[in-house]
């Protein structure tokens, strides 16, 4: 298939639907030393030093997700280098949380869930050229991570860390978006077929896709929502993910005529089977739609 989005497509900031909008907006700003660019009654957008990363919207009256939902299972939170995780594990590690842990072979992960059970994981990348590929898939899976060795990358020593204040270092991202999905081989190919993503790990009942050789870009997964069909109701967690581009042009006329496609001059919106809600902006469109 002809390339619908340029190798530089990414993800952009991830829209939350929350029962206690000022309670999540102040976990985030805690967790990750997120900034605040806006903050009403009704919505809230926090950012890693100017770049928008979270949109939070509230929604008192809708109830939580049962974990068969389809939907997120995590927003990853990429940060520019290993000190940089060394860094943010030293504050994690002063507040309590519990918190998981993974290294695969492409990224080092530390996974928890915010307080209204939405999955977080906040990770570095390994260098790419350390990245193994064969036949078009990135070998990736999980190990334990050498927290010792991550802290040391920041010039941390375990046995004396201190608390100190922490803010999101420039260059944090949303590296990743993984989804919740009834059927990952499904959903893989309405990805590939409708957003142009490669498929670069195929595990079954699990599917990694990017832009530009990326480890991935987008994760869809089964593990709890095999079988499962478009919700019906509204429910607090994923309200939506957000893909920037260079150029709209290729998708808006591949996408032409499809009935739930929403159109502006450089957003186009959409839902993928399960009713996860897209929007893919240019380049630029991000500064005007966070006013």
């Amino acid at each position: 298939m002809t390339s619908v989005l340029a190798s530089s497509t990414h993800m952009g900031p991830v829209e939350l639907a929350a029962r206690d909008l000022q309670g999540l907006a102040a976990f985030y700003q805690r967790l990750l030393g997120l900034s605040v660019s806006w903050l009403g009654a009704q919505r809230a957008v926090l950012s890693a030093q100017g770049t928008p990363l979270l949109h939070i919207q509230a929604a008192p009256q809708w109830p939580s997700a049962p974990v068969s939902r389809p939907g997120l299972y995590h927003t990853a939170f990429l940060l520019p280098t290993r000190a940089d995780l060394g860094r943010w594990l030293a504050h994690a590690a002063g507040l309590g949380l519990r918190i998981g842990s993974g290294d695969h072979l492409v990224s080092e992960a530390f996974y928890l869930q915010d307080p209204e059970g939405n999955g977080i994981e906040v990770y570095a990348d390994r260098p790419r050229d350390t990245w193994v590929w064969q036949g078009g898939q990135v070998q990736m899976g999980t190990q334990a991570v050498d927290t010792a060795a991550v802290l040391a990358a920041a010039g941390l020593d375990p046995r004396h860390l201190t608390t100190a204040p922490y803010a999101a270092p420039a260059g944090t991202a949303i590296g990743h978006v993984h989804l919740k999905v009834g059927h990952a081989a499904q959903a893989a190919a309405w990805y590939g077929e409708t957003l142009g993503l490669d498929l670069v790990a195929d595990m079954g009942s699990a599917a990694f896709l990017s832009w530009g050789g990326y480890h991935h870009h987008i994760g869809l997964n089964e593990w709890h929502t095999a079988g499962q069909p478009r919700p019906t109701a509204e429910a607090a967690g994923l309200a939506g993910l957000t893909v920037q581009t260079p150029d709209l042009t290729a998708l808006r006329a591949h996408l032409s005529g499809r009935a739930e496609l929403e159109e502006e001059t450089d957003v186009l919106r959409l839902r993928d089977p399960w009713g996860n809600r897209i929007t893919v902006e240019q380049a630029g469109a991000e500064d005007r739609l966070s006013r």
